[in-house]
């Protein structure tokens, strides 16, 4: 798959509900609506939707949510996938969560051929931890962390750099996630769906906290070639021996290198995160037992893959670039 700007298309990410057992103010509000069940792709049809993307080509497969983990029998889903990682077809199956049901599932995770996780992760305080969240438990999703790795897992902390929040930590929590042997990638919030918060008043800048971090805290880092599929530009932090990402969609876009497509729980095909145009893969995986119409949409939404987003975060256009939010899309 090739987009009309030459970029090819090797990573999918797949949304398997809409639900989330926390509410990050950043991501949602506090009494979201979530979809009908009914409404959802069966886990047997996101199967078969993931197929035909890896037979078109995606080497890199990413479940997300909401929280991924909350979706009945989900391991089913993830067992069946990993066929195509046995095979050769998939270099990369993996899943964002938010480590609450980490301890319950990262053993059977790991025996399916997981090998590495993202974990949301903001803070290490536990009442700020349950603030954010506005439920979070923090000593369960420490617990599912550290089960995690003792599986063998690699984990990447993702941490939205939030002002007036978590800014002041940052660099103990990328200090205390070295030392456990995890790599962390900081993320700018971005403007996606209608939320309780005023974004402007957390928004951070990472050109900001990286100067912070190197004038401020006396971190080194030095440019690594280290790539994960995904947006992230990653240093190596010399006094720590990690591997410090940064995901800058405000303040540096990245969309010259787009190599991702994102489908939500519904089989809406987003060609861009932080667009509208949206193609609907339920209607023609449902009208037939044969894929021929799956892969013709499929292939007329990738010729109309966009060049970028429009994000914008200032006091001046307060809106959310689109109206969907981040647990419809997936992340």
């Amino acid at each position: 798959m090739v987009d009309p700007f030459g970029r090819e298309i090797t990573y999918l990410r797949v949304s398997v509900t809409d639900r989330c057992d926390l509410r990050c103010v950043y991501c949602m509000s506090e009494h979201a609506q979530f979809l009908p069940r009914k409404d959802l792709l069966s886990l047997e049809e996101l199967d078969r939707l993931c197929s035909a993307f890896i037979e078109r080509g995606v080497k890199r497969l990413r479940l997300t949510g909401g929280e991924p983990l909350v979706r009945k029998n989900l391991m089913s889903l993830i067992r069946s996938l990993s066929r195509h990682l046995q095979s050769g077809a998939l270099q990369e199956l993996t899943l964002t969560t938010n480590g609450t049901q980490l301890a319950q599932y990262a053993s059977e995770l790991a025996a399916c051929g997981i090998k590495r996780l993202n974990v949301s992760l903001d803070t290490l305080d536990a009442g700020k931890f349950h603030m954010i969240t506005r439920r979070g438990d923090f000593a369960k999703v420490m617990h599912g962390i550290e089960t995690a790795l003792k599986t063998g897992i690699s984990i990447k902390l993702n941490t939205v750099a939030l002002r007036n929040f978590n800014e002041g930590e940052i660099p103990h929590m990328i200090e205390w996630a070295h030392s456990m042997g995890m790599d962390m990638t900081l993320i700018e919030t971005m403007p996606l769906g209608e939320v309780d918060e005023d974004r402007t008043e957390h928004y951070l800048p990472l050109t900001v906290l990286r100067r912070q971090l190197e004038q401020r805290h006396g971190f080194s880092l030095a440019e690594s070639s280290h790539r994960t599929g995904g947006p992230a530009r990653y240093y190596n932090v010399a006094h720590t021996g990690g591997r410090l990402g940064f995901i800058t969609p405000m303040t540096h876009n990245f969309c010259e290198s787009c190599n991702r497509v994102r489908i939500s729980c519904t089989g809406t095909l987003y060609m861009c995160l932080g667009q509208d145009d949206a193609a609907d893969l339920r209607a023609p995986l449902r009208s037939s037992e044969s894929d021929e119409a799956l892969h013709a949409a499929i292939g007329e939404a990738i010729a109309r893959k966009p060049k970028g987003h429009d994000f914008v975060i200032d006091r001046w256009n307060n809106q959310p670039a689109v109206m969907r939010t981040m647990s419809v899309t997936g992340g």
